[in-house]
């Protein structure tokens, strides 16, 4: 299993508001272990621009705060699997959290 999970940050941490952050964390995993994080300054934010964007850079999964339908609708049409609802930790403690299925995502907050 090879996947490369997009986090929004800002500070090095989840940015709760997913169109507005300041970089993307990608990690990189390979068998249920990370691999590589690296860093990509967002572009400007523009309504719709991020799922392809994202998809462009190779990334198969989001953890999110918030998001808003359009743009989960948009990266589901590309392929892309989007989770939302997710706590305020580091790209690392995420990913972690995902790939060992003990991350808690709660309700999504953003409603555009």
């Amino acid at each position: 299993m090879t996947k490369k999970i997009a986090i929004p940050c800002s500070e090095g941490i989840l940015d709760g508001h997913f169109g507005h952050c300041k970089q993307f964390a990608m990690v990189e995993v390979e068998n249920k272990e990370i691999t590589e994080i690296s860093y990509l300054d967002a572009p400007p934010h523009q309504p719709g621009l991020l799922p392809p964007w994202l998809a462009e850079r190779g990334a198969t999964d989001i953890i999110a705060g918030g998001m808003g339908q359009r743009a989960i609708d948009l990266f589901n049409e590309r392929g892309v699997n989007v989770f939302v609802g997710a706590p305020a930790l580091s790209p690392e403690e995420l990913v972690n959290g995902f790939l060992s299925e003990t991350l808690t995502f709660s309700a999504n907050y953003c409603d555009h």
